[in-house]
């Protein structure tokens, strides 16, 4: 018989040394081993025993005396063709090893436990989450591998998935309830209670006969993507609409249209507190035909869904990011709603967008991809006014609303009055008009917790974190002082521990609000939304359901409450701190801004009451947060862009970030210096391509390691790509380099 050979995609293998290996078939497997297969094989010189993906199969081999694969893993292929050309196109645009591409790809069960085996009893399960990023959870990896392998393993795996439940890592990591403790007691995990099913719960829509009815706006727009839909053709698309202009009634049409055809949709929505809604809207017209795709599932719910959809039981797959890489079979349509939102990019290994990989498997299925938002990413607006995008707009609010009416409060004349409250004169004034009249209220702040910082008055003493270069946010429902960096955690002094001066405690949090609005309207009924009370609670969709059905006055939130919810008693939005995201440092600052102050008023009014807003500010002349209060995207668009070409940012040229960490902040420092002078040897004569930096992070220190980064900037974006893997593979081979890791981030949407 002929020797066949397998090219093989090797697990734990870093990225300058990710490559296709050849193995010899063994006859015994040789009917066995396909395409997409897991198998065992003996890799490295020590011929250690690593899981490997089939990638092809051949009668020759490069190499004269390759090793055999040892065992197969799967009866048959868990990736399918397309999924393999995915992940290697990943690997050259994500700077990422193959095997890491396939893990996002694939539900996270299949990759720790082979046979596949999981819970099934509904029950309260103890879960823990990671309380550092998962970058840097892998980099900790690596440090106690050789000293705690459990602690090691443990968090491999929860830097792919995030979280679990204590009882589910411990049966597929075989580590032991010890190591989980260990990790939490150093403020890297976390518990937390929450219920699981083996399939997703959710609020179930009233059956409706019909599909809603189209205005000529709405109808103009579906009528220009069934056109599109209908070429066959890989077609992008934007629907850019006003807040309450009723994207999702276009989306709901279009998506009966394409199951209609025997295709299957994905619709992506950013957050997951929006995911009950949309089931709710959309199970009213789909019902079972829905598979729901998001993170906060556990990993048999998740690969319960991921089946569904491969098997075609399920055709419109609903989720946040990961629901990109659902298995859909024949892709005739993805939406991904709320487009500009920054959780569509993933800040770990592998960094996609799932904006870039729509438009990948739309290609592969020539299929349509529709891009929906209020507020554009200005990247995305600009490929629609040069053409490589066809632009559908919805002008006005469904059923002809006005838009809220905004007042914007210059909070220094408060302070001048002597109100040092979050609360203005103003919006308290409005706050009681709605509470008279029985209408709701939302209050918008991006900060969690009671006071940003704890300083001494007497000496500036100030808390902070022993590991981050950050300052420690006080919360009082627990009395302790928190940093949200790495979770690190104590217990506050009456006093300065260093002068015993008195403490001052500032920077306003959202608890800090609910504690003032109660002494403003006493015995009224208030509701906190942020990743505090969501754990404590048992989710979004509870608390969400709460304000909704027993119309509690007050909701004060972060970000979560801000976009795609829809409340019918919702009149009065009040915007606590607009000048939040204003000055954070980077490119994307000022759309940042405009976009969350304008979704956030989006709130108000959806439904046949108008709706008002106000946006306090201490910087009420800023042209971003007037573009804001009279939501004048065209107006804030056309100034953003002029700036992006002076300052050579996207769209005018592709960027990627180097981030160097370490645990000697000089050494970091060297290597970046030692990184910057290849970089800039290897840019000459390369016209429209330089180096920036290097700079810190603004939070330069997490989790004990220092965190520095170099900017490249080009109009070419091959070129930026070949020289990045050039000097990852560089950096990685060199010894020069060791004690410090090296990562690329291309277009990141923070620099």
């Amino acid at each position: 018989l002929t020797m066949k050979y397998a090219k093989i995609a090797v697990s734990d293998v870093t990225f300058w040394v990710d490559r296709p290996y050849d193995y010899c078939i063994p006859d015994t497997l040789s009917s066995i081993i396909k395409p997409g297969i897991r198998v065992t094989v003996p890799f490295s010189r020590g011929n250690r025993r690593a899981e490997g993906i089939v990638l092809s199969v051949s009668d020759y081999s490069d190499y004269d005396s390759p090793k055999s694969i040892l065992s197969v893993l799967d009866e048959q292929p868990i990736i399918t063709g397309e999924q393999l050309r995915l992940a290697i196109w990943m690997r050259e645009r994500f700077f990422c090893t193959i095997y890491e591409a396939l893990k996002a790809i694939l539900p996270a069960g299949l990759w720790f436990k082979s046979d596949g085996s999981r819970k099934t009893k509904d029950r309260l399960n103890e879960y823990v989450r990671l309380e550092i990023s998962g970058e840097e959870a892998m980099v900790l990896a690596e440090n106690k591998a050789s000293r705690a392998k459990s602690q090691a393993a443990l968090l491999r795996f929860l830097a792919a998935v995030g979280q679990g439940s204590v009882s589910e890592i411990c049966a597929i990591t075989s580590v032991s309830r010890k190591s989980i403790r260990t990790l939490v007691d150093a403020g890297i995990l976390t518990y937390y209670w929450q219920e699981s099913f083996r399939r997703p719960e959710y609020r179930i829509g009233q059956n409706k006969a019909s599909l809603p009815i189209l205005t000529l706006d709405q109808k103009n727009a579906f009528d220009g993507l069934k056109h599109l839909y209908d070429s066959r053709k890989a077609c992008g698309s934007l629907l850019y609409g006003v807040t309450g202009s009723g994207k999702t009634s276009v989306y709901i049409h279009l998506i009966s249209y394409v199951l209609q055809q025997n295709r299957t949709v994905i619709l992506l929505v950013p957050e997951i507190a929006l995911t009950p809604q949309m089931l709710e809207t959309f199970s009213s017209y789909f019902g079972d035909q829905i598979a729901v795709m998001h993170s906060s599932l556990t990993s048999a719910e998740r690969y319960d869904e991921w089946k569904r959809v491969r098997s075609g039981q399920a055709r419109l797959v609903i989720g946040t990011r990961s629901a990109i890489f659902a298995p859909a079979l024949d892709i005739g349509l993805i939406i991904i709603d709320e487009e500009h939102e920054e959780s569509y990019k993933s800040d770990n290994s592998p960094r996609y967008h799932a904006r870039d990989v729509a438009k990948y498997r739309c290609a592969e299925h020539s299929a349509l991809l529709v891009l929906g938002s209020a507020t554009p990413d200005i990247c995305t607006r600009y490929d629609a006014d040069s053409g490589k995008l066809s632009l559908f707009t919805l002008f006005n609010r469904f059923n002809s609303l006005a838009l809220p009416d905004v007042k914007i409060v210059d909070m220094k004349q408060e302070l001048r009055n002597g109100n040092g409250s979050s609360i203005s004169s103003f919006l308290q004034y409005e706050l009681e008009k709605n509470i008279v009249s029985g209408e709701q209220s939302i209050l918008f702040l991006n900060r969690r917790g009671t006071a940003k910082l704890i300083t001494c008055v007497d000496c500036g003493y100030v808390y902070s974190c022993p590991n981050c270069s950050v300052n420690l946010t006080y919360h009082a429902s627990n009395g302790k002082l928190l940093c949200h960096t790495c979770g690190y955690s104590r217990k506050p002094t009456d006093r300065c521990p260093d002068c015993g001066g008195e403490l001052k405690y500032t920077g306003d949090g959202t608890e800090r609000v609910e504690q003032q609005i109660k002494i403003l309207f006493p015995g009224v009924d208030t509701l906190r939304v942020d990743t505090d009370t969501v754990f404590e609670s048992g989710g979004h969709s509870a608390l969400f359901s709460r304000f909704q059905e027993e119309k509690i006055p007050i909701m004060i939130g972060t970000q979560m409450v801000s976009k795609g919810l829809n409340f019918d008693h919702v009149t009065l939005v009040g915007v606590l701190n607009a000048d939040q995201s204003l000055y954070t440092g980077d490119y994307r600052a000022s759309e940042r801004c405009f976009s969350l102050i304008t979704q956030v008023i989006g709130r108000s009014g959806r439904a046949t009451r108008c709706g008002r807003a106000v946006i306090q500010t201490y910087s009420p002349d800023n042209q971003v947060i007037r573009f804001a209060a009279t939501q004048d995207y065209e107006a804030f668009y056309h100034r953003e862009i002029e700036l992006r070409f002076v300052q050579h940012c996207p769209p005018f040229t592709q960027i990627v970030t180097l981030t160097v960490l370490g645990d000697d902040e000089s050494f970091v420092l060297r290597s970046c210096a030692e990184i910057k002078r290849l970089l800039q040897h290897a840019l000459e004569g390369e016209n429209g391509t330089d180096v920036l930096g290097p700079a810190p992070y603004p939070i330069y220190k997490a989790a004990g390691k220092y965190r520095y980064k170099l900017t490249l900037r080009s109009v070419n974006d091959t070129f930026l790509r070949s020289i990045t893997t050039k000097i990852l593979n560089y950096c990685n081979r060199e010894s020069s380099f060791r004690g410090i890791s090296v990562y690329a981030d291309r277009n990141p949407l923070k620099y």
